[in-house]
């Protein structure tokens, strides 16, 4: 995060989002423990309803976004964040389909770099694309962040409970 923030406390650890001046959400990621540089100021209108949707998400309940965005890039990448968000909650497609809803599927590894420089973490979801092989691959938030919203959407099945081990009183 390299800039104002608000920090949005969640089941993934804490996230910082940024809002433009209109209060467009411009960016969401996860700290992953490095502190953000100066938090915002005034606590724009969107981010209590960014905050309840994220608790919606998170608990199951919700599955599409509707805050208002405004991710900053190049028009390739607004591209690929545009048809990242046609990917339906619980599926995934590898990068090699996006590269073909692109329109080129050689455009494979810039359609992958820009599904990395995705500024909105969550609300786009770049987490939803995999690699042609099922394999998760290549995600800024961190593969175990990936794996979780997967998991989450049930885009992946979830995760077996773990065996508790006997203590010796048992």
């Amino acid at each position: 995060m390299n800039g104002p923030f608000h920090l949005l406390s969640t089941p993934l650890g804490d996230l910082g989002a940024a809002f433009d001046g209109a209060g467009h959400l411009v960016r969401l990621d996860r700290l992953h423990g490095r502190p953000p540089l100066a938090p915002a100021g005034p606590v724009p209108k969107s981010l209590p309803f960014l905050k309840r949707q994220l608790d919606s998400y998170f608990s199951g309940n919700l599955r599409d976004f509707n805050i208002p965005m405004l991710a900053a890039g190049t028009d390739f990448q607004r591209r690929v964040w545009k048809e990242l968000q046609n990917i339906p909650y619980g599926q995934t497609i590898s990068y090699l389909e996006l590269a073909r809803r692109l329109g080129d599927e050689k455009c494979i590894r810039a359609a992958a770099r820009a599904s990395g420089a995705n500024p909105i973490a969550i609300l786009i979801p770049c987490h939803r694309v995999i690699g042609s092989d099922g394999s998760l691959v290549g995600y800024a938030g961190g593969l175990d962040m990936k794996e979780f919203l997967l998991r989450l959407e049930g885009a992946l099945p979830k995760a077996p409970p773990q065996p508790r081990l006997p203590l010796e009183w048992d």
